[in-house]
């Protein structure tokens, strides 16, 4: 009497297990490298700038500290820059750029020392006591509004023109580079919302 011999059994049931486990990371790495194929499209609420203008020579942008020193911005590289220029008065549309700047950088939490925030000063006229206090810690220089509005704006500020600096926020990433711009009277929250995601994804800075 022979023994009847089993059949051999199908791995079509551990194929579909294992595409069904592996599916989800699947495509959760598409989604993360192809921010368009989120809901919504583009995630980021900020401009990105295109193409990025890295930060000029001191030649091409000279700027010196309140007291008058010089000021070398390769310094400032390795850290992700808040940036916002205005006028030393500091009327009440710049002191709201100051604030946002200050709130989205305490707002980063264990990353607040991979962020500083820059204030560009486009004249040489006394910066009120009042700004001074309010916005301790925040990176003031004074630069010619020529060469930043060269920088910012990118493009050349023609003899008696206003510099278009003067309205936008910006970000500068880690490597020096330009990369992000704001509207006037940004939404803090998304401004706050594009920075945490840049901190989250990058590993510079």
């Amino acid at each position: 009497m022979t023994q009847t011999q089993a059949k051999p059994r199908s791995i079509r049931p551990l194929i579909l297990i294992l595409i069904i486990s592996i599916a989800p990371v699947i495509a959760a790495f598409v989604m993360y490298y192809n921010p368009s194929l989120q809901p919504g499209g583009s995630t980021n609420y900020g401009t990105l700038v295109d193409p990025q203008r890295p930060l000029p020579s001191n030649e091409q942008l000279t700027v010196t500290t309140l007291d008058g020193q010089p000021f070398d911005l390769n310094d400032l590289r390795g850290q992700w820059l808040l940036v916002a220029a205005d006028e030393a008065a500091c009327p009440e549309s710049c002191a709201k750029k100051l604030f946002i700047l200050r709130n989205t950088h305490a707002m980063t939490g264990k990353n607040v020392k991979r962020v500083s925030r820059v204030w560009f000063i486009t004249d040489d006229a006394p910066v009120p006591a009042k700004v001074l206090e309010a916005y301790a810690g925040t990176i003031m220089l004074r630069a010619k509004p020529e060469q930043l509005d060269a920088f910012l704006a990118g493009q050349e500020l023609a003899q008696g023109t206003e510099p278009e600096l003067l309205e936008p926020i910006w970000i500068i990433d880690p490597l020096g580079n330009l990369m992000m711009q704001y509207p006037k009277d940004p939404d803090p929250l998304k401004v706050r919302k594009d920075l945490g995601k840049l901190l989250h994804n990058s590993q510079i800075g």
